[in-house]
């Protein structure tokens, strides 16, 4: 069942093409620019007078006058050099509105090319509190992964811990420089592995010999030292823990908790693959593979360092052939701000090289930066870097600003009210990182992302409430939904808003960007607003009218959750203001 407006035009367009001797590739609308001129506006004219030679507003006005000849088009005109305007029928849309509320994708089709897709996103270093600088990865990282399913990939999700490096042999060191052994490691938690941590960073920084300690009982612990080992498990065990409860507060999940020590083992036979091949060589110590010389010069991949560690180079490109080999990847995507970029190149074409990954594609996408309001990255105000479970603290303390106290709702107690706030405080902070573009930074203003108006996301949720509200009341009066006709103008465009959903997920999914998601969920919420003031539902004329637009609500609420599910965020049943303790 096609229930996709363009993609009707489209069929129907090519056909006139194929009929014209034209070129079919150009037979395709977009969302009109002036939706009070047209719903769609097809281009291929312009594009087609430059290969046939001919006036574009000729060829134009051929297709037009085809077009004319099909009864779904209320109206067509031909503007401008060629430009073809299409207004559809009421019912045409009206028909489409019906079949997407009978629909349980709701419309929206799956890609017709599954494959399986490995995102690594999240990539937090063991031993460290989470902070800001973790929350895009995440965010961004668990809507992809979403949109990537509903689409129909399967995905495979992977946090790649930052686990097996230097920082191990650091806070190693530190606890035998303060305790003499390794004997209480196992009763450390993860406050003191932190502060461990801190601690051996400042001396590493001032200590040439700390640094050596910890370069050689990196090496041992790599080398699989029992004692190092089992004391890096428990390090590494306490770490994931908190990492995991940082991660599922933000409803941000992993398929896999792999880390750079998973690949260690494979890291020796990417060596002897490149060794193999002849293109690694020793280089002052060190064995590298030397990278195309272009426009744009970069600096050797390093598998073995003079000391004989690996380094994240080798690792990453063992993770990928291990992604490839065991998980049978057929695309693998990173998300990493761009600090990272360089690296991802070397990495990406040292694979190619060696040949272990053929026929899947690489992908790097970078993201901005959090920022505070001096359009630097978000820090604390003792000049800290901000840690992620403070910002989400906040925002929650933020939130309950706007709810009333337990207990002053029927039915909302403290654990009603606290799980509300959560849900909202969420919302607000992945709304005000997924409405920017990935590769924007942006500023985090407590003050404004977790109002209940503008663009953020308790708006949409409460955009959502206040239709299960209307919902729950027409069922009360004994009012059902029915079949949707269109009317009033406000009708009209909440239809078409509803039928760019299928084309609104695809190019989030080929952009690999939920800000487009984002955009159209507050458009949508927006257009909506605008209908349920001019439209009264359970005050209609007639009940005919009364049941259609209750669908058209029904239908705005299922999509609006789909949206915000697909972001990564809850859509609560009832939302609660402190002002009016109600709904």
């Amino acid at each position: 069942m096609n229930l996709i407006l363009e993609n009707k035009i489209n069929a129907t367009l090519k056909n006139i093409f194929n009929k014209l001797d034209l070129d079919d590739k150009f037979a395709f609308v977009k969302v009109s620019d002036r939706a009070d001129l047209s719903d769609f506006q097809c281009n291929g004219a312009l594009a087609l007078a430059k290969i046939t030679h001919k006036n574009p507003r000729e060829i134009g006005t051929m297709i037009a006058e085809e077009l004319q000849k099909h009864d779904f088009c209320e109206s067509i005109s031909v503007d401008g050099p060629g430009f073809i305007n299409i207004k559809l029928k009421n019912e045409v849309i009206a028909q489409n509105a019906d079949k997407m509320a009978e629909d349980e994708r709701l419309g929206c089709g799956m890609t017709d090319n599954p494959h399986k897709v490995v995102l690594d996103y999240g990539g937090p270093n063991v031993a460290k509190t989470m902070h800001v600088g973790h929350l895009r990865s995440g965010v961004i990282g668990e809507s992809v992964s979403r949109i990537e399913r509903f689409i129909g990939n399967e995905v495979i999700s992977d946090v790649h811990l930052g686990d097996w490096g230097t920082p191990m042999g650091m806070i190693l060191a530190e606890i035998i420089r303060q305790d003499s052994n390794l004997d209480k490691v196992t009763t450390y938690d993860i406050a003191q592995i932190t502060e461990f941590y801190k601690q051996a960073n400042i001396r590493c920084k001032e200590d040439e010999s700390a640094r050596e300690d910890a370069r050689l009982i990196t090496a041992k612990l790599q080398d699989g030292d029992k004692s190092y080992y089992k004391a890096w498990q428990h390090l590494r065990g306490e770490s994931v823990k908190a990492i995991k409860d940082n991660y599922a507060r933000l409803d941000v999940n992993f398929d896999l908790w792999w880390g750079e020590s998973n690949a260690h083992e494979t890291c020796g036979k990417i060596v002897k693959i490149a060794r193999d091949k002849g293109i690694s060589e020793v280089d002052n110590g060190a064995e590298i593979i030397r990278l195309e010389e272009g426009n744009k010069p970069k600096p050797p991949v390093i598998l073995i360092k003079s000391d004989g560690g690996y380094t994240y180079h080798t690792t990453d490109i063992a993770t990928i052939k291990m992604r490839v080999d065991d998980l049978a990847a057929e695309e693998i995507v990173y998300f990493t701000d761009s600090r990272q970029t360089l690296h991802f190149e070397q990495v990406f074409e040292a694979v190619q090289k060696l040949g272990i990954a053929p026929n899947v594609k690489l992908q790097h996408i970078v993201f901005g930066t959090v920022n505070g309001a001096d359009g630097k990255p978000f820090k604390t105000r003792d000049g800290g870097v901000m840690d992620l479970e403070t910002l989400i603290e906040m925002s929650k303390e933020k939130v309950r600003q706007s709810l009333p106290k337990a207990d002053e709702v029927e039915g909302y107690g403290e654990a009603e009210i606290e799980k509300l706030t959560s849900q909202i405080a969420v919302a607000a902070i992945k709304f005000q990182d997924l409405k920017n573009t990935i590769n924007s930074g942006y500023v985090f203003e407590l003050n404004d992302f977790a109002k209940f108006e503008g663009k953020t996301g308790p708006y949409i949720q409460y955009a959502i409430a206040r239709i299960n509200s209307v919902l729950r009341k027409a069922a009360a009066n004994g009012l059902q939904s029915g079949k949707i006709v269109l009317e009033e103008p406000e009708e009209r465009s909440l239809a078409l808003k509803l039928a760019q959903a299928h084309n609104v997920v695809m190019r989030a999914h080929t952009d690999k960007e939920p800000s487009i998601i984002a955009e159209y969920t507050y458009n949508l919420a927006q257009i909506f607003s605008t209908f349920y003031n001019a439209c009264p539902m359970m005050g209609a004329a007639t009940p005919q009218l009364a049941a259609s637009r209750l669908k058209l609500a029904k239908l705005t609420r299922d999509i609006l959750k789909l949206m915000l599910y697909l972001l990564g965020i809850e859509a609560p049943e009832v939302m609660l203001k402190a002002e009016n303790k109600g709904e």
